[in-house]
């Protein structure tokens, strides 16, 4: 994502050198991302620990995480709609109390009842799905326009640090309590995540009241809102298929390429390390970074991703396989930061969490559809073609995204601060 209002030559200066992490609400506001982002990432972790732990089969994992991707699934974008309807804090407030609500019935049906623990998992996903679009919007009450850059690349950073530190953390307390206790502390998080962030200044143009549509009626005038930004619905379609493709043909390939090529799960490990440290290199950079082309940045970033399910294709040197997912993470938040920047200050404030919900709803709705397919077609065609189609798609989707009107700067016309 290279995009952003902010200027690195800024017309009108902020305080010299004031960093958007000295800025107290927003301390707050990423302080509770980062309690959720820590609870999202080591919920399955926990359940894993409890596979180990012959207290939840193999089968009932697999039932408890796909409920909790339907709680999601279904709440973003109800959590969309009445984060633009009501307070955007009030959403984060419930959403994130019933997301803590749930871990004790998780842990109260473990080894008992799967059905039980299947509807917390649902409750957990909802909770976690209102949640994003109404933190996406909160951070444009929170922060200026001119350093919002700087404010999604410290979320982004917060999203990359939680898959490592949840399971880490996790599997460090997981040496001295056991795992019904682990799922209560998720439960605490959640309540951070809740209770923590403070609320956001009224943003222009949203405080008219007028009569209440059904929730569907305000649905669908968020896609008619997606629809008047052309470049929004070329990312969106270039993230989603960069997802669904390459996200997911790298997820299923890179245990059997690390197993049958490599002879050791070291190679997926570390490829996945790598990847989340680039991803977090990657924000770092673009927390300050202004391209003149700052929409064909953003896309030449994402196609980035390419090299990994590339560096799968080919026999090449395990160390290959890990600077390639370097390189994937780099790209995917040269996107990223300045994706959301530019959906923060060019869709209309008053729809911006249901366009943002869009987003996670196609970006994380169509990953699942892209896991379940990609496995059938590597058994039936071998790996490297597939990997070699969703390589290509990598890279030929974003360059053909970067061709719709407004895709250049990310908004309608370029940002004259950017450099």
């Amino acid at each position: 994502m290279a995009t952003t209002p902010v200027p690195a030559t800024p017309k009108t200066v902020p305080p010299p050198g004031r960093s958007v992490l000295r800025d107290v609400a927003f301390l707050r506001l990423w302080a509770g991302a980062t309690a959720s982002g820590l609870a999202t990432w080591a919920l399955p972790f926990v359940l894993g620990l409890a596979v180990l732990h012959r207290e939840l089969g193999a089968p009932g994992l697999g039932l408890v995480l796909a409920a909790r991707t339907a709680g999601f699934l279904a709440a973003v974008a109800v959590g969309g709609v009445l984060a633009d309807r009501h307070s955007r804090r009030a959403v984060v407030l419930w959403s994130a109390l019933a997301a803590a609500a749930a871990t004790p019935l998780l842990a109260l049906g473990l080894g008992r009842s799967l059905l039980l623990m299947s509807l917390a998992a649902a409750l957990a996903g909802a909770g976690q799905g209102a949640c994003r679009p109404a933190f996406q919007a909160l951070t444009a009450e929170v922060v200026a326009a001119d350093r919002r850059q700087q404010a999604n690349a410290a979320m982004t950073m917060a999203v990359r640090t939680s898959t490592l530190a949840a399971p880490t953390l996790t599997a460090l307390l997981a040496a001295f309590v056991d795992v019904g206790t682990l799922l209560l502390g998720i439960g605490l998080l959640w309540l951070v995540a809740a209770l923590l962030p403070g609320r956001g200044a009224p943003i222009a143009g949203s405080a008219a009241p007028a009569p209440r549509a059904s929730l569907r009626a305000e649905f669908v005038d968020g896609i008619r809102e997606a629809r008047r930004h052309p470049w929004f619905l070329a990312g969106l379609g270039a993230l989603t298929a960069v997802i669904a493709l390459g996200y997911s043909a790298t997820g299923v390939a890179l245990p059997l390429v690390s197993r049958d090529r490599y002879g050791t799960g070291w190679v997926m490990a570390a490829a996945m390390t790598a990847y989340t440290l680039g991803a977090l290199g990657g924000a770092l950079v673009t927390a300050r970074r202004r391209p003149r082309s700052q929409g064909w940045s953003a896309f030449a970033g994402l196609a980035l991703y390419g090299f990994a399910p590339l560096s799968l294709m080919l026999p090449v040197h395990p160390a290959v396989v890990i600077a390639a997912y370097v390189v994937a993470g780099i790209g995917i938040e040269l996107f990223n930061v300045p994706w959301f920047t530019a959906t923060q200050r060019e869709v209309a404030p008053d729809k911006l969490a249901r366009v943002s919900s869009l987003d996670f709803l196609l970006s994380y709705g169509l990953a699942p559809v892209g896991l379940a397919l990609i496995a059938p077609a590597i058994g039936a065609f071998g790996v490297t073609p597939v990997l070699a189609v969703c390589a290509a798609a990598c890279f030929l989707v974003p360059a053909a995204a970067a061709l719709a009107p407004t895709a250049r700067h990310f908004g309608r016309t370029p940002d004259p601060r950017a450099r």
